[in-house]
């Protein structure tokens, strides 16, 4: 903050006295009423303003159950905060440092390395960091894993896999072989049931549909021997185990689970890589990204640092077997006050495939819903209000929200009912 003008520096400034230096060149008359004014002038040194206090864990948070950009965890924004200013003896903050230098270098192999580790990613899958979030995945996936005359299939079971395909209409020959539209995105259908094109290049879901809560309990097998699966994880990316092997591309926005908004991460079989199309734009070409080892251009550094951050803390947990416990956990309690209130609350989900990150839901008396979601938030509660598409509730409860969040949320669910009923 700058310091307050003072007398002397209103002088020091005035064009009639450019500088003190040239006193002795002012005309007399002149030189005798400012050495007056000086003389009544009394000096008081000018300090900085002290540096405000770190802020400790727990300090003004809030439980914040927003889609993403989410929550993270308290310990990684800590970290974060201690190593802001002067990164690892560098001199510099993280922000401001080549992200082709020897500490940028390291932060992004071990951010690579510790994915690896919490999702057993085998040695023929390159990991990308890529920009543009999840939505530029829809573009690029058909355009490095087909021709413009090939077909691919789309399992449609909310508003982003609908977003998906519809983009994929640009650059190959999609086909929807399954939407959930018509009974408002509420349940996944058997993958027996499902006609799938036996000459198509892949397998399209979402694995977890953050505006609808609806979310993959275990995965669809391609009919075609030669076709791969491809799975949009954002929401629900580091959440729990997957097996890799089963897909040939994995992709997901950060903002939810791993890390701020700003990197999305593609997790690609190489012999997939190589393939694009002419038209494939260069920061859409995965065979760029993994052949510069995401270094093509300047990465969304300070992201991917905060992911490497992530990563840590999650391995730390025990890895994604524990993290997937404790998911599990905080869903069961906030699934069962809902069920258990008499249809005071209502989640529209098919209970087998509901999500434990996106819980969406209504109340009864409808007009209500405004008042909850305010009421919520004068107790430290945000962001409950559903996506402006549904409307009604969501609690997102990625990995960093605590288990106390959660069940801060359903005491006063219980409060909120009593007091309406």
């Amino acid at each position: 903050m700058a310091a307050a003008s003072t007398p002397q520096s209103f002088l020091l400034q005035h064009p009639l006295y450019p500088s003190l230096n040239t006193l002795s060149y002012i005309p007399s008359k002149q030189h005798l009423r400012l050495k007056s004014r000086l003389s009544t002038v009394s000096c008081t040194a000018v300090h900085p303003a002290p540096a405000s206090p770190s802020v400790t864990k727990d300090q003004g948070r809030i439980f914040n159950f927003a889609a993403g950009p989410a929550t993270l965890p308290e310990s990684v924004i800590l970290k974060a905060q201690s190593e802001l200013y002067n990164y690892h003896g560098s001199g510099m903050s993280i922000m401001e440092m080549s992200h082709r230098g020897k500490e940028f270098d390291a932060v992004i192999k071990k951010a690579e390395s510790d994915l690896r580790r919490l999702l057993a990613v085998p040695d023929d899958y390159a990991v990308l960091f890529l920009q543009g979030g999840a939505t530029t995945q829809f573009a690029g996936v058909p355009l490095n894993l087909c021709a413009p005359d090939d077909a691919a299939d789309y399992i449609v079971t909310g508003s982003w896999g609908d977003k998906a395909f519809k983009e994929a209409q640009k650059f190959c020959k999609p086909n929807l072989i399954w939407s959930g539209k018509s009974n408002k995105y509420t349940t996944i259908p058997p993958f027996q049931g499902l006609e799938q094109n036996p000459n198509a290049k892949y397998l399209h879901i979402c694995a977890n549909e953050t505006i609808h809560g609806v979310e993959f309990k275990n995965y669809p097998t391609p009919s075609n021997k030669d076709a791969i699966l491809v799975a949009d994880m954002s929401s629900n990316f580091c959440s729990k185990p997957v097996d890799v092997s089963k897909f040939g591309v994995i992709y997901a926005g950060a903002q939810k689970n791993v890390g701020p908004s700003g990197v999305t991460i593609a997790i690609v079989r190489k012999d997939l890589i190589g393939n694009a199309q002419p038209i494939t734009p260069v920061m859409l070409d995965y065979k760029i990204h993994a052949d510069s080892a995401s270094l093509y251009n300047t990465p969304p550094c300070f992201t991917i640092y905060i992911c490497g951050l992530v990563f840590a803390d999650l391995l730390e947990q025990g890895g994604l077997v524990e993290v997937e416990k404790k998911n599990a956990k905080k869903a069961g309690i906030l699934y069962d006050a809902i069920d258990g209130s008499d249809g005071f609350y209502v989640c529209p989900v098919e209970k087998s495939v509901r999500s434990l990150m996106n819980v969406p839901f209504t109340l009864q008396k409808t007009d209500l819903e405004k008042k909850f979601i305010e009421d919520a938030a004068k107790e430290g509660m945000i962001q409950l209000k559903g996506h402006r598409s549904v409307g009604g509730v969501r609690a997102s409860i990625y990995n960093a929200m605590p288990l106390a969040g959660v069940e801060k949320l359903v005491a006063f669910m219980k409060d909120f009912q009593a007091r309406h009923l």
